[in-house]
């Protein structure tokens, strides 16, 4: 099954990953429609923890059912009851069964059994011995029934082509329609065809250069990390030049800010003379522990970002040399690291990045600037 919905248990400090499906629970006479949550590790929640075997015998024991006798009443938990009238239900006990196992492989990203039974197809294909036919069909009939027509992701042939190969000349297979189809030289032909162009096609896609250009960064992320110079700045900073404490005057409005950490946490109090205050404090640090005991705008979380943004700006313009050491970074990702905030920087895992995102967008506008087009 396609994992759409994402859940987890912790096991010993460790997150196990899951996903869930509806399924029915018999308990005694009653019938439950409710979530069956899969996990990672195998384990089967069915109102219970089980593992896959013990699902197994579940589904033997009929605690868990694939089948429900009409009239009979179901009920959810905080949702309702119903009736069963007329029930169409289409998964036998083996096929939930096969579906759960592939989910638990769907889950740790190795081959489930769709992806098994493609590959002996290519071992069969290279080799089409009677022996390697057999692994292919035996892989193919270990996919779950009602999965199997999915499993060529074409729902006009269904699974009609693969069915062809795997069972071979004289044989006779069911269509989608109900039909019977006797499988002939012409059709293995057609089979073979059909694999052949669907190799091209794949190989052509994997090889198909987006017309954008790349869609992740090219390079190796750079982390544009928070450091202390207590003899001062060096002359030549590097990289440095893209943290926002870096000397860096920037004129904005009628004021000159000595960098922009300066100039945002001015902007962003009411009080004048803590303004003034800010804007000549010695370092940025100074200017950042100065706002953080002053009084800002109410709405200064929904403003911040354009500020921040437009500040930015005003540094790459009015420093050209900084511009090019911005530019020079390419197109790879940008991670700016600042103590204390998650979201203008990114630490490990946790943080929104903000910085690194809006250095990336100014990368672009210089990139753009310096292109012969008007926009």
């Amino acid at each position: 099954m396609a994992i759409h919905n994402a859940t987890w248990r912790d096991v010993d400090g460790e997150r196990i990953v899951g996903t869930w499906r509806p399924a029915f629970i018999r308990n005694g006479r009653s019938y439950f429609l409710t979530d069956l949550l899969i996990y990672a590790d195998g384990m089967v929640d069915c109102w219970g923890l089980e593992t896959l075997e013990g699902f197994a015998d579940k589904l033997a024991s009929e605690w868990v059912v694939t089948d429900v006798p009409e009239d009979t009443r179901v009920s959810a938990h905080h949702l309702g009851s119903w009736k069963m009238a007329d029930p169409h239900l289409s998964l036998t006990p083996e096929m939930l069964l096969g579906e759960v196992r592939d989910t638990v492989d769907d889950l740790n990203r190795r081959p489930n059994s769709t992806a098994r039974c493609l590959a002996a197809l290519d071992v069969f294909l290279a080799d089409p011995t009677e022996a390697n036919r057999d692994a292919a069909r035996e892989a193919y009939e270990a996919i779950p029934e009602h999965l199997r027509h999915y499993a060529l992701g074409d729902m006009d042939n269904k699974d009609h082509p693969l069915k062809a190969l795997v069972y071979g000349v004289g044989s006779q297979i069911e269509l989608w329609s109900g039909e019977a189809l006797d499988v002939t030289e012409e059709t293995l032909a057609w089979a073979r065809d059909y694999f052949a162009e669907r190799e091209q096609a794949r190989q052509e896609y994997a090889n198909k250069k987006p017309a954008d250009g790349p869609t992740e960064p090219v390079e190796t992320s750079i982390l544009i990390e928070e450091r202390i110079f207590p003899r001062g700045w060096p002359e030549d900073p590097g990289k440095m030049v893209l943290r926002n404490e870096c000397p860096a005057p920037i004129l904005i409005g009628d004021h000159t800010y000595p960098t922009v950490t300066h100039a945002y946490w001015a902007l962003a109090v009411t009080d004048e003379q803590r303004r003034t205050e800010i804007r000549t404090a010695e370092r940025a640090y100074d200017a950042r522990k100065i706002a953080e005991s002053s009084a800002r705008h109410e709405n200064w979380p929904q403003a911040r970002v354009a500020v921040m943004t437009r500040l930015l700006r005003a540094k790459f313009q009015q420093h050209p040399d900084f511009a090019e050491t911005l530019l020079a970074t390419g197109a790879t990702r940008l991670i700016y690291n600042e103590g204390g905030s998650t979201f203008w920087s990114q630490h490990g895992r946790d943080g929104r990045n903000w910085m690194g995102r809006l250095l990336e967008l100014i990368r672009s506008e210089l990139a753009a600037d310096k292109l012969d087009i008007s926009i």
